[in-house]
């Protein structure tokens, strides 16, 4: 939990963020954050983890709440081969490897930084 925080505020395209829930236990947190990003986008992130589970949505989207990209492991779409984790990209489910908030930010940064050329 702390190292999403450390990441946020390392990162350059972080303008501002708000931690919207947040419970601990002695072997569980839970944690959402909503962030603001220097592009005007948002990134909502969940996280979950205990010593038996870990559920993780990273959520992007446009001003207008239009859907940019979401990575979440939510357990449906078991037909693609990396279930549970996948992505939503607009309307589209894709497969997608298990990601954590370090490159959620350095892909999210690389695509602001290239629209700024």
């Amino acid at each position: 939990m702390i190292k999403i925080l450390q990441l946020l505020n390392k990162s350059a395209t972080v303008t501002s963020y708000k931690i919207e829930d947040f419970k601990q236990g002695s072997n569980f947190y839970y944690i959402r954050v909503k962030v603001k990003l220097t592009n005007k986008t948002t990134l909502f992130i969940r996280e979950y983890a205990s010593e038996e589970d870990y559920s993780y949505s990273y959520h992007w989207q446009k001003e207008d709440s239009q859907i940019i990209i979401r990575w979440d492991n939510a357990p449906h779409h078991k037909q693609l081969k990396t279930f549970p984790h996948h992505k939503h990209v607009g309307k589209n489910v894709l497969e997608s490897n298990e990601i954590g908030i370090q490159e959620v930010l350095e892909y999210i940064e690389s695509v602001i930084r290239d629209s700024a050329k």
